[in-house]
This record gives C-alpha cells, sequence and structure tokens, in this order.
C-alpha cells in the first residue's frame, strides 16, 4: 500500500461453494450431527458465496479496473452459528434439530484434539485457531464491496436453495466427523494389536503357532515380526503422510494373516469367536478409509 503500484485487497469472511474444504466442510459436517452444537463464545458469521467471490476477483483483475481499495467480501446477514448448522441442515434435508450447547471444556478438548490431529499432518478444521476464529467471528461491511461491484451479495439460504443437496452432499456431510473416527479406530487397533501381542497376549500368540507344529524358535520370531509389523502399521495410518501406504500395509497384512492361518491352523475359521472371519470386515474398513483419504 505505500508504494506506488496498484493494490486491490480483499477481506472475504466465511467462504461456501458447491465443493467443500474448511470451514465450509466443517459447516456441512456439523449439520449431519444428530444434535446442533452451540459453540462457546462463537460470534456471527456473514457467509458469501465462492462464485461472487470469484467474480469480483476476475472483474477487479481487469486493466482499468478500481484500485487502491480495501474491501470487506461478506454476506448480507450476520448469523449466529447454530442458525447457519440450521440452514444447512435443511439444505440436506435431514429435519430439525435440538440445539446443545456445548460445554467448555468439551470444547477445549476437540480443540486440543485438533491441534494433536494437524501436528500428524491432517487437514482439519478444528483447533486453537479455530477457536480464536469462532470467538472473533466472521463480518464485515460489505456496502463498499456492493458499491463497487454493483451487486447483491446473495442470502445463504437462498444461495443454497438454487442447488439442492444432491447424495452426494448428504453422504459428504455424514463422513466428515466419521473420516475422524475410522482413522484413529484403525490406527489403534493396528498399534493395540500389536502391544497385546508384546505384552499380555505373548504366551496365547506363541500356543497358536506351537499347536500349528511352529518350532519354538520360530514361533516367537513370528510373533515379534507380526506385533511390531501391526505397530508400524498403526503409526502410518496416524500420519498423513505415510497413510496411503500404511493402509494398504494393512490390506495386505490382513490378507497373509487370513491365508497363514487358513494354512497353520484351519480351525480358527470355525471359531466362535471368529479371529479369521473377522479379518473381512477389517479389511473392509481399510478399504473405506482409502477411499476417503483425498481432503480434496
Amino acid at each position: 500500500m505505500a508504494t506506488s503500484l496498484d493494490w486491490v485487497v480483499l477481506r472475504p469472511s466465511v467462504v461456501v461453494g458447491r465443493a467443500a474444504y474448511g470451514g465450509s466442510a466443517l459447516l456441512r459436517g456439523l449439520a449431519a450431527l444428530p444434535v446442533v452444537a452451540d459453540v462457546p463464545d462463537a460470534g456471527p458469521i456473514q457467509v458469501v458465496q465462492l462464485d461472487e467471490l470469484v467474480a469480483t476477483i476476475v472483474a477487479l483483475s481487469r486493466p482499468g479496473a478500481p484500485a487502491r481499495i480495501a474491501l470487506d467480501v461478506a454476506g448480507p446477514e450476520r448469523l449466529p452459528l447454530p442458525v447457519v448448522v440450521d440452514t444447512f441442515r435443511r439444505w440436506l434435508r435431514l429435519g430439525p434439530a435440538v440445539h446443545w450447547r456445548v460445554p467448555g471444556w468439551l470444547a477445549a478438548v476437540a480443540y486440543g484434539l485438533g491441534d494433536l490431529v494437524r501436528a500428524l499432518g491432517w487437514r482439519v478444521a478444528i483447533g486453537s485457531v479455530a477457536r480464536r476464529e469462532l470467538t472473533r467471528g466472521a463480518v464485515g461491511d460489505p456496502s463498499a464491496w456492493q458499491q463497487v461491484m454493483n451487486t447483491q451479495p446473495t442470502p445463504l439460504a437462498a444461495a443454497l436453495a438454487r442447488e439442492p443437496a444432491s447424495v452426494q452432499e448428504r453422504w459428504f456431510a455424514r463422513l466428515y466427523f466419521l473420516k475422524a473416527l475410522v482413522f484413529a479406530v484403525l490406527a489403534l487397533f493396528w498399534i493395540g494389536t500389536g502391544v497385546i501381542s508384546l505384552t499380555v497376549g505373548w504366551e496365547e500368540g506363541l500356543s497358536y503357532l506351537r499347536e500349528g507344529a511352529i518350532p519354538d524358535r520360530f514361533a516367537a520370531a513370528g510373533v515379534v515380526a507380526g506385533a511390531l509389523a501391526d505397530i508400524a502399521i498403526g503409526v502410518g495410518i496416524a500420519v498423513r503422510r505415510t497413510a496411503r501406504g500404511a493402509l494398504w500395509a494393512a490390506v495386505a497384512i490382513s490378507i497373509f494373516y487370513m491365508l497363514a492361518g487358513t494354512f497353520v491352523l484351519p480351525r480358527l475359521w470355525l471359531d466362535p469367536v471368529g479371529p479369521m472371519l473377522k479379518i473381512w470386515p477389517i479389511v473392509a474398513l481399510n478399504l473405506v478409509a482409502l477411499a476417503i483419504l483425498d481432503d480434496r
């Protein structure tokens, strides 16, 4: 701004569009919960449509367009967060839901978990930064923007009504928080099986191999190798950068366990606890995780 160059500063509020990412994805995920979460100290937001922001950028990038201006690109309504979530619920055709005031301590735990997940390389919309943003709110004065662009920003409900939600949007909204649960469960499952095999389950693991006529020296090595592989897979799933490879490794080692178990101890297929039959849902859940791994 201090130079002689032309410049334009755009200050968007909460931007939503057909594609869901970041805050807009979080709004859809919140809308799909069985209750509408009333987050403590959340400020109002003015939702602006992505296509209106894009049109502004295109217009102000043309030669002769107004320059040396700073504009708040914000929606026409200052809405509390629960009202925005309710609006998305109606768009998703999920019906009304009970509003629940989230306890402050629970919100703090959620923000802390979000920061931990971010440290593992995952892109999540919940964390200490989100807490500050929610407390501050996302509002502005769009009057100067409206004057420069000669336009009226579209209210949220009207913008959503122009493009009714499809089954894909409904799936995405319902999977938003389930995705985190799927990856957490898989990571803890694989790490847990490895730790149990090396500790309280050591003798039971050896007994399976001994029953299959595997010599003790090979049986012990097999239990250790399997346990370490399980732990490595669990840690790999927990870290975003290695998650894809770890998930494929989980599928491969699950199939290996199934084949090896069939060869060494086929009676496990008839075990009432179902240790062999349970491999199938584990493989299926790992494949589901691979299908929903991408963020954008």
